[in-house]
């Protein structure tokens, strides 16, 4: 399986969407064994000291492609989940300080927490709400129609560098506001279109 993620992929104001689109695609994977399904995660403070919180929708691909057109790319999306990209921020100034690789600032274990999957045809593509709270507070709000790269783009841009297998995860951006910073004790929700999907406890 392949975790992969978008960076930057989400504005506040629709009109902006067009110019951010002549910039640069940025793609960062995870390990399977960051995941965290359903479940409380151990805060990581043997390693990090900051770890930032990010929202994102997470789909799953169905079938193997490669080279994958515009046209056909969301048919190859089979399930819908919502999930965290959790950062050591710390780790990842480091890392990028000494030119060094960033796998260790996003790739430890629990840092991908996310909700069970539900089918595509449950959604339609270009008109998904997701937020998250924590101990009950909106931190992050935002719909697909504000996304940079929708999903088709991500999927075309991938495929053309690496084959898609079925089972693989895309994280497919954050809300262009509220990120910030996560603690011990904290308790995170995250909706979808209102449906609740993932609850869970930093311990």
């Amino acid at each position: 399986m392949k975790i992969l993620g978008i960076g930057s992929n989400y504005v506040t104001d629709l009109k902006d969407i067009e110019e951010k689109k002549k910039g640069k695609k940025f793609i960062f994977s995870k390990p399977e064994s960051s995941l965290a399904v359903n479940c409380d995660v151990e805060y990581p403070s043997s390693i990090t000291n900051e770890l930032i919180y990010e929202v994102e929708l997470v789909v799953k691909i169905g079938k193997e492609g490669k080279n994958i057109s515009k046209e056909e790319a969301n048919s190859y999306i089979s399930e819908i989940a919502v999930g965290i990209d959790y950062t050591a921020t710390d780790i990842l100034k480091n890392a990028r300080e000494t030119k060094h690789p960033w796998e260790f600032a996003k790739g430890f274990d629990g840092a991908a927490p996310i909700s069970s999957f539900k089918p595509v045809s449950d959604y339609n593509l270009e008109d998904i709400d997701f937020d998250l709270k924590i101990n009950g507070e909106e931190k992050q709000k935002s719909n697909t129609a504000y996304m940079i790269n929708d999903f088709a783009d991500i999927i075309v841009f991938i495929s053309e560098y690496m084959t898609l297998q079925p089972g693989d995860l895309i994280f497919t951006g954050t809300p262009a506001l509220g990120k910030g910073e996560i603690f011990k004790g904290d308790h995170l929700q995250c909706s979808v279109n209102g449906e609740l999907l993932l609850d869970f406890k930093m311990i």
